[in-house]
């Protein structure tokens, strides 16, 4: 389970006014259409594709291009996210990618821009509303200020993203099928507003919801859900271990989007060099937290007391206290077996006559292949380490049946 720490909000220090408009405007005009606005088939399949071009914009252009480098792009391909990444109007690329690089360098400290221990509001959108004392960590993004494109974006992001998020959803709709309207309340506002939520959901729910796959000392985890909401960027605890694989789904049959598009695109010849973390490195990861369940599994668990553990007996004092209750030796080992005499599926007398003797080789098959839960329960029962251990009294043991017996003691 992923560590969280309590943490105070920030002072905040005042609003960005920019940033709340957006996110109250764009929900209200999505609200209106929704109200008073004809739906037409035709917009309403356009605002669906417009919307998985604005996310793919966020999530194989500004998250695994630009922030993580985890494939190289062509310049078709990279004029054809920058322009999504616009039409999400999340800020300009280069800004999205600096915060995103200095949350995975900082990912749930005071340096984190949108630390997940300050609470799923703050996270989600608290951040990019209100002003703080918080600052971001330092991130190194000399790779982006060299890229033209990225640059270009940067200074004309204002028109930008008014151009490729309001207008052209609110043109194609109408000059194609006269739904002005419609084209600016649904492709425009309510798949913008979808398109905001969903990719904000990267930062909040994917830090609370789920499992922590590969590592849980931090809080992003894994789930479908978080996955179906943002185009495949819900497997967050792989993609933290694993930031320059350009999947975040590492099996074929995790819900990846984004994944399928990048490996199409590679395809066809517009992306290349694809970034996978090795396979036997993945496995180690999933291997340790599978193991760290175990451990607590096995924490919960009663085990016999350690050999170390337990005193030395003498054969004489074995058999001396074997006529005050019902000790039996088995494997070097004496077990005092006086509350299982009424339990015992072949009946008590046969543990009754045993007490004071070596049954080594009855246990052990001489009369009865006890099973493992039997050897288990056994164990449980252990007083007393015999001197000398099967050697001193093992005569009625066979040859052939010691060398299974001295590997059973040892691996007890």
């Amino acid at each position: 389970m992923p560590v969280r720490v309590n943490r105070q909000l920030p002072v905040i220090q005042g609003v960005r006014w920019f940033n709340l408009g957006v996110l109250i405007f764009t929900p209200a005009i999505a609200a209106y259409g929704l109200w008073s606005a004809p739906r037409s088939r035709e917009t309403m399949i356009f605002a669906f594709a417009y919307y998985v071009f604005s996310m793919l914009g966020i999530t194989a252009g500004y998250h695994r291009l630009w922030s993580h480098r985890s494939y190289n792009a062509s310049t078709l391909l990279q004029l054809f996210l920058v322009c999504g990444g616009s039409s999400a109007v999340q800020g300009s690329c280069c800004w999205w990618a600096r915060s995103h690089r200095s949350h995975h360098r900082y990912t749930d400290t005071d340096l984190d821009p949108y630390d997940a221990n300050r609470g799923l509001l703050w996270t989600h959108i608290g951040w990019m509303i209100f002003k703080s004392d918080l600052r971001s960590g330092k991130a190194d993004i000399s790779d982006l200020q060299k890229d033209k494109l990225i640059q270009w974006q940067h200074r004309w992001y204002f028109s930008l993203a008014l151009f490729f998020g309001y207008i052209l959803p609110t043109i194609i709709p109408g000059l194609f099928w006269n739904d002005w309207l419609g084209g600016f309340c649904f492709a425009g506002a309510l798949r913008l507003t979808i398109a905001h939520h969903s990719t904000f959901c990267i930062n909040s729910i994917a830090h609370y919801l789920g499992s922590a796959s590969y590592d849980d000392v931090l809080t992003p985890r894994d789930h479908l859900l978080s996955a179906i909401l943002t185009m495949g960027e819900g497997y967050h605890n792989f993609h933290h271990q694993f930031p320059m694989d350009y999947r975040n789904a590492y099996l074929w049959y995790q819900y990846d989007p984004t994944k399928w598009f990048i490996a199409i695109c590679s395809k066809i010849g517009l992306a290349s060099h694809l970034r996978v973390f090795p396979s036997n490195e993945i496995a180690k990861g999933a291997l340790a937290m599978k193991l760290k369940e175990l451990k607590k599994v096995q924490d919960c668990i009663t085990w016999p007391v350690s050999p170390q553990a337990l005193p030395v007996v003498t054969w004489e004092t074995f058999q001396d206290e074997s006529k005050t209750r019902t000790l039996v030796l088995v494997a070097g080992f004496i077990h005092d077996v006086s509350s299982f005499i009424d339990n015992h599926p072949g009946g008590k007398n046969i543990l009754l006559s045993s007490s004071g003797k070596d049954v080594t080789g009855s246990f052990f098959g001489g009369v009865y292949t006890h099973s493992n839960a039997a050897h288990n329960l056994l164990s449980m029962m252990r007083v007393g380490v015999l001197a000398g251990g099967v050697e001193t009294s093992a005569e009625t043991v066979l040859p052939s049946q010691r060398l299974y017996i001295s590997q059973r003691s040892k691996g007890s």
